[in-house]
């Protein structure tokens, strides 16, 4: 081990980090990314749930999507598609 690499150890010796407040984030951490699993889960039952009902889940996202912008963001976004699809012989 070179020098700096054992400065650094020394450095970071388990008497200079906090072991009980980095085990408590840890541990709040680890709790987080399990609800999050939950929450990950309940969300694709939902979407199973529309499908089996008949509905676009594909298009329910783009609404889920489209209502986290801005309204003035969005008018702005489509006039530019209509622009650019005009262009392109796309649209009337």
């Amino acid at each position: 081990m070179t020098d700096a690499a054992r400065g650094a150890v020394n450095l970071f010796t388990t008497e200079s980090v906090a072991g009980d407040q980095l085990k408590a984030f840890i541990e709040r951490l680890e709790r987080l990314e399990e609800e999050k699993a939950g929450i990950s889960a309940d969300i694709k039952e939902v979407y199973l749930e529309a499908k089996a009902n008949g509905f676009d889940t594909k298009i329910i996202r783009k609404i889920i999507a489209l209502r986290k912008r801005d309204y003035a963001e969005r008018q702005e976004e489509d006039a530019v598609l209509d622009l650019y699809m005009q262009a392109l012989g796309m649209i009337g």
